[in-house]
């Protein structure tokens, strides 16, 4: 199984699909350095890779797709600045669409993809995080229960549940303003390499990890 990362960040997602795929030769692209990601990778600009659709078709059995999120994001939204920052899912889309191979997007919610898989840490036994992400593939992803969140532990002295929850056991938040440690954010989202920067753009393992069931179960069926 050969699988490309595009805009891989520090591999939250290459870690998942690894797991359902011990086999794998995985190779990651950023635009930027990232020295913790686990896996083989070139810095550069991914758009430039997903235009190369024969080299892609010889090379991968298999694309993910995180197109950088800003464009799309809740805070955007607030500050009125979305149009700072690319909205790239469309073009991308095509880009995958055009190799014939299996592909993901993932992205925040909010983003424009197509009858996409929202998936919560509160999906996953171990993990700790309130994550809402979405996946759009051309194969089926199950869809997975989603309960009622549980409370999640914060400094803020307004919140009626503050100094009730210990952050070694509870749900914590993982963003950029944070309310816990980084080694309970990394605990939280069942990633143990990256640091506190690297964790807040990540994606839990578990989720691609998923994914990537999903994935194999498909390839079977059709084998």
């Amino acid at each position: 199984m050969r699988i490309l990362d595009a805009f891989c960040c520090a591999g939250g997602a290459s870690i998942g699909y690894y797991r359902a795929f011990p086999n794998a030769d995985i190779i990651g692209i950023d635009i930027a350095p990232q020295p913790r990601y686990p896996f083989p990778i070139q810095v550069g600009d991914a758009m430039q890779i997903l235009r190369l659709t024969e080299f892609l078709r010889r090379s991968f059995d298999f694309i993910h797709a995180s197109p950088p999120c800003q464009h799309y994001s809740d805070l955007a939204k607030r500050n009125g600045n979305a149009d700072e920052w690319p909205d790239l899912i469309p073009e991308v889309r095509v880009l995958l669409q055009a190799t014939g191979l299996p592909y993901v997007i993932e992205n925040v919610e909010g983003a424009p993809l197509i009858n996409p898989v929202r998936l919560c840490g509160t999906q996953f036994p171990g993990l700790r995080v309130l994550r809402h992400r979405l996946f759009e593939a051309n194969f089926p992803i199950t869809d997975l229960p989603h309960g009622a969140h549980p409370l999640v532990f914060t400094h803020d002295k307004r919140k009626a549940h503050y100094g009730l929850l210990d952050q070694d056991t509870s749900f914590v938040q993982v963003t950029g303003g944070g309310n816990a440690t980084v080694a309970n954010k990394a605990a939280a989202m069942g990633i143990d390499w990256m640091n506190g920067h690297e964790l807040n753009e990540a994606i839990p393992p578990a989720y691609t990890q998923h994914v990537g069931e999903c994935l194999a179960r498909t390839m079977a069926v059709a084998a």
